[in-house]
């Protein structure tokens, strides 16, 4: 498991987990250190995809099915054990709902919360017209890749460490350009849904979001681009945020 899931602090007995999937091109080193900003009672599951960090080596994933089955490979016995959160970001996001609608319907599985971060439901009209990014050009996508912002400039501008950081996340838009799925005829869940989004980012249809639950659903606006969260106030205030509804959750599960 522990390749594909980056954990840097075991909690045997916290009471819940909060999964977390990587943004395009992402890595699990982010959302792994956001242990040491939660308590002990969350326990921090990062995915690692293949392509990056200690999976290098392996080829990417083309589909988003190839990713869900992967996870659920190594994490299933977790999931039945004890209540699990999910949090993603952009491409993240879209991951979390893949994940959520499968294990509801494979495993009767739930999460007891979903946080969705800058990203269109993908069944919304929005999100079905937006110009697909792997078809661009190289050039044509660094372009575009700088335009959104939220990664490191020398990143971009030496070619040697873009040669080695554009694949993952072309790869990523990939599967993403290529994942479609049907709007939900009636929610399939039950649990309260987050949505977070920056003010600055191009507009992200949030509410088609809502049509997954049939619990709360609310949306925060905070200051900045797409990877607002980034910044230190925003990542603040969504962990407090994770915090406090796991919190609760916690004692309506018991």
């Amino acid at each position: 498991m522990d390749k594909i899931i980056t954990c840097f602090n075991k909690c045997p007995d916290a009471s819940v987990r909060l999964i977390c999937f990587p943004w395009a091109g992402g890595g699990s080193i982010h959302y792994a250190r956001w242990a040491k900003a939660l308590n002990g009672s969350i326990e921090v599951y990062s995915v690692r995809l293949p392509g990056r960090e200690g999976r290098a080596k392996e080829p990417f994933f083309q589909n988003m099915q190839e990713i869900i089955d992967e996870v659920i490979g190594v994490i299933l016995p977790q999931l039945k054990e004890k209540p699990f959160a999910l949090f993603g970001h952009s491409f993240g996001a879209m991951t979390c709902f893949a994940f959520a609608e499968h294990v509801k319907k494979v495993y009767n599985l739930e999460p007891i919360h979903m946080f969705l971060s800058g990203a269109s439901a993908p069944y919304s009209e929005t999100r079905l017209k937006a110009p697909k990014r792997s078809d661009l050009s190289d050039q044509e996508f660094l372009i575009w890749v700088t335009s959104i912002g939220g990664t490191p400039p020398e990143i971009l501008t030496n070619a040697e460490l873009s040669k080695l950081f554009l694949p993952a996340l072309k790869a990523d838009i990939g599967v993403l350009d290529n994942y479609r799925c049907s709007k939900p005829s009636t929610p399939f869940l039950s649990c309260p849904v987050s949505c977070f989004d920056g003010k600055d980012d191009v507009p992200h249809d949030l509410q088609a979001w809502k049509n997954m639950t049939s619990g709360d659903f609310t949306v925060q606006m905070l200051p900045g681009p797409h990877f607002y969260l980034k910044d230190a106030a925003n990542e603040k205030y969504i962990l407090d945020h994770i915090t406090k509804h796991l919190e609760t959750a916690e004692m309506d599960y018991l």
